[in-house]
C-alpha cells in the first residue's frame, strides 16, 4: 500500500520535480515562438527591375553595354541567394553591399554622362526622356534596397526579433499603441522602404518617416541629388535653356 501511495503521489508531481537528484532539477521554459522570416523576393525583384530599366538607357550613357548591368546583377545574385540559403550571413551581407554599390556606381555614371551631353544636345529628345525616366525609377529601387539592407542591422537581424527594433528610421507604426495596430508584431518590409525611397525622390523628404541615423541621412541626400539632377535635366532641355 505504501508503494502504491508513493507512485500515485509521484504521478501528481509536476515534471520538473520528478528528478531523484535535486541538482538535476531545471525550470521548464515555454518554447520559443518561431519568428517568421521576412520574404526576400521583393528586394530581389527590385534589383532585377533595375537591370531591365538599364536597357532603356542609351549605350552612350551607360558604363559599357546597357545589358552589362543586368548580367552583373544576375551573376552576383547567384552567390547572394546561395549564401542566404546556407545561412552564411556575413557573406550574404557583404555580397549584398557589393551588389548595391555596383548598381549605384553605374547609376551615377549614367547621370553624369547625361548631364555632360546636354550642352551639345547629343541625345534626341525621345531617348533623353526615356533614359531620364529609367534613371529616376532605378534611383528609387536602388536606394530602397540600401535602406532595406542596412536599417536595424539588416534583414537577418530583423528576422531574429519579434517586432521592429529602433533603427535608422522612425516608422509611424512604431509610435502606435499596440491595441491600435492590426499586427502587434509589426516589422517593415521592402515595400515600406520602397515607399520611403519614392518619397525621397518625389517630395525630396522622407514624408511621414523621420530619419534618425547619419548614414541614412547621407544616403537620402545622395538619392535626392540624383533625383533632382534627373528632373533638372528634363526641365532644362524642355525649356531650351542650353
Amino acid at each position: 500500500m505504501l508503494s502504491i501511495g508513493l507512485e500515485v503521489g509521484r504521478a501528481r508531481l509536476p515534471p520538473l520535480l520528478l528528478h531523484d537528484d535535486p541538482t538535476e532539477m531545471t525550470t521548464l521554459s515555454p518554447p520559443a515562438k518561431q519568428v517568421r522570416a521576412e520574404p526576400r523576393w521583393p528586394a530581389l525583384m527590385g534589383l532585377v527591375a533595375v537591370g531591365f530599366l538599364n536597357l532603356a538607357i542609351p549605350e552612350r550613357l551607360t558604363l559599357g553595354p546597357n545589358w552589362l548591368i543586368l548580367v552583373v546583377i544576375a551573376l552576383l545574385l547567384v552567390p547572394t541567394i546561395a549564401s542566404h540559403r546556407q545561412r552564411q550571413l556575413r557573406l550574404n551581407f557583404v555580397l549584398g553591399i557589393v551588389l548595391s554599390s555596383v548598381i549605384t556606381i553605374t547609376l551615377v555614371w549614367s547621370l553624369l554622362f547625361l548631364i555632360a551631353g546636354i550642352p551639345e544636345k547629343r541625345e534626341p529628345p525621345l531617348e533623353l526622356l526615356r533614359g531620364a525616366a529609367a534613371l529616376w525609377a532605378s534611383n528609387i529601387l536602388v536606394f530602397a534596397s540600401w535602406y532595406w539592407r542596412l536599417d536595424a542591422g539588416g534583414p537577418h537581424v530583423r528576422d531574429l526579433q519579434n517586432t521592429h527594433i529602433p533603427g535608422a528610421f522612425l516608422f509611424p507604426q512604431m509610435l502606435l499603441p499596440k491595441h491600435m495596430m492590426r499586427r502587434p508584431a509589426w516589422k517593415p518590409g521592402f515595400v515600406d522602404y520602397l515607399f520611403l525611397a519614392f518619397n525621397a525622390s518625389t517630395a525630396f523628404s522622407p514624408a511621414d518617416t523621420p530619419v534618425l541615423s547619419r548614414w541614412a541621412k547621407l544616403l537620402m541626400m545622395v538619392q535626392s541629388c540624383i533625383s533632382l539632377g534627373t528632373i533638372a535635366i528634363l526641365a532644362a532641355r524642355a525649356i531650351g535653356a542650353f
